[in-house]
C-alpha cells in the first residue's frame, strides 16, 4: 500500500465577530487585499479597526475583480513591494483569496523576501480557499484560466466570521453554497480521497445538504450561515487533499471564456459529471458508483442498486438547484447556443490539460469532455 499524506491547513478561528482575534496577533505593518465592495460598505474597517489594537499600520488593496487577473495582481505586487508588510490580510471571497496567494507568491519569489504571515477572511460560504494551497488566476487577453498549486500558499490562519457572510444576497448564497457542494463530492470520488478526505468530505455534504437552503431562504439566520461556513471550509480541507475532477476543469474552461460565476457553472455540470463518473450509461456498476451510492444514503437518499441511488442523488442535486432558481443549461444562464458550440473543442482541449483533470475517477478522452459539454 502506498503512504498517504493529509494536511487540515492554516489555524481555524471561527465564530460571530471572530475577528477580533486579530487584535492579539504580533504584527507591525499589514496590507489588506479586498474587493471595492468591502471598502466601499466600511465591511473593511472591522479588519483595520482589529489590526490597528494590535498597533499595525494599516494599507488596504480594494481593486480585486471576480476571476482575478493578471494585470489587478500586478498592481498589488508593485504596491506591496514598496509597503513590505510582515503580514498580509485577504478579505473576500474566492477572487479576493486567490488574488492574496498569488500576489504573495510572485512577490517573495522575485524580491527574494520571507514570506509574510497570511490571514484569510472569507465573505462568501463556497471556495475554500481560506484552506487550500489552490489558486485561479485569468488572462483576459488570451480567455485563460489557470491553476496555481503550491503548498506554500496555504495561509497560516483562516478567520471564518460570520459577520462577512449575513448580508450576502440570495443569488451569490446559492452559488457559493452549490461550489461547497461540488467541492465535496468531487474530492470523495476523487482518485486522492482517503479515509481522512472522505470524513472532512462527508461532513461537508452534508451541511450543505441541510443548511443551503436555509441560508438561502434565510439569510439573517447567523446559525445557519456558521454551518454553510464551516462547510465550506471542510470542503476545502478535502479537496486540498484528495483532488477535484473534470465539473471544475469543465468549468475553467467555461469561466475562461464566458465569465460567468464558477459555483453556478458547477451546478449546471454536475449532474452530468456524475452520471458521467459513475458510468450510468454502462452494463456495469462501477467503483465510483459506489461511492456516490454512499453519499446518497447519507443524505437519506436511496435506490434498489447503486446506479439508482446514484440518479436519486442527481435528482435530489437538481431539485436543490431548482429551490434556489437556478441555471441548468447554457440558455437559461445566458450563453448563445451557436457561440458555446463554436468553442466546445477549445474548451474541451483545455479542460484535458487542466489540473483538476487528473483527479477525476474516470479516465476522460477530449471526446468526452466534448459529449458533457453538448449535453448542456
Amino acid at each position: 500500500m502506498k503512504t498517504q499524506e493529509f494536511s487540515v491547513g492554516p489555524k481555524f478561528i471561527t465564530g460571530h465577530h471572530s475577528t477580533s482575534a486579530l487584535s492579539k496577533l504580533s504584527v507591525k505593518k499589514a496590507y489588506i487585499i479586498c474587493d471595492p465592495f468591502m471598502a466601499q460598505s466600511k465591511m473593511v474597517d472591522a479588519v483595520t479597526t482589529e489590526l490597528e489594537k494590535a498597533g499595525a499600520e494599516t494599507k488596504v488593496f480594494s481593486k480585486v475583480v471576480p476571476n482575478p487577473t493578471i494585470e489587478v495582481i500586478a498592481e498589488s505586487i508593485s504596491e506591496i513591494k514598496l509597503f513590505k508588510p510582515d503580514l498580509v490580510v485577504a478579505l473576500g471571497g474566492g477572487s479576493a483569496i486567490d488574488s492574496t496567494k498569488a500576489v504573495i507568491k510572485v512577490y517573495t519569489e522575485s524580491e527574494k523576501v520571507a514570506k509574510p504571515k497570511m490571514v484569510a477572511i472569507p465573505t462568501t460560504s463556497g471556495s475554500g480557499s481560506e484552506i487550500t494551497a489552490f489558486a485561479v488566476i485569468s488572462d483576459p487577453s488570451k480567455n485563460e484560466k489557470f491553476v496555481i498549486i503550491d503548498d506554500e500558499m496555504v495561509p497560516d490562519m483562516a478567520v471564518l466570521d460570520t459577520y462577512f457572510t449575513m448580508t450576502v444576497p440570495p443569488a451569490i448564497t446559492a452559488d457559493a453554497g452549490m461550489d461547497v457542494l461540488t467541492h465535496g463530492l468531487e474530492a470523495y470520488v476523487a482518485n486522492g480521497a482517503t479515509d481522512f478526505s472522505d470524513a472532512c468530505a462527508e461532513k461537508a455534504i452534508s451541511l450543505t445538504h441541510r443548511y443551503l437552503i436555509e441560508t438561502f431562504k434565510n439569510g439573517e439566520n447567523q446559525f445557519a450561515r456558521e454551518k454553510m461556513h464551516n462547510a465550506s471550509a471542510l470542503a476545502g480541507v478535502a479537496f486540498n487533499n484528495a483532488g477535484l475532477g473534470i465539473c471544475h476543469s469543465l468549468s475553467h474552461a467555461i469561466g475562461a471564456f464566458f465569465h460567468l460565476s464558477h459555483g453556478r457553472i458547477n451546478t449546471m455540470l454536475l449532474p452530468h459529471v456524475i452520471a458521467f463518473n459513475a458510468s450510468l450509461d454502462g452494463k456495469e456498476t462501477t467503483a465510483t458508483a459506489r461511492r456516490y451510492a454512499q453519499l446518497a444514503n447519507l443524505l437519506g437518499i436511496y435506490g434498489t442498486d447503486p446506479k439508482q441511488a446514484t440518479r436519486a442523488l442527481i435528482y435530489a442535486i437538481k431539485c436543490l438547484a431548482k429551490n434556489m432558481q437556478m441555471p441548468m443549461t447554457i440558455e437559461e444562464i445566458g450563453i448563445d447556443r451557436e457561440r458555446f458550440t463554436a468553442m466546445i473543442p477549445e474548451m474541451a482541449k483545455r479542460a484535458l490539460e487542466d489540473a483538476c483533470t487528473s483527479g477525476n475517477p474516470r479516465s476522460v478522452t477530449i471526446e468526452d469532455l466534448e459529449a458533457i459539454y453538448r449535453a448542456l
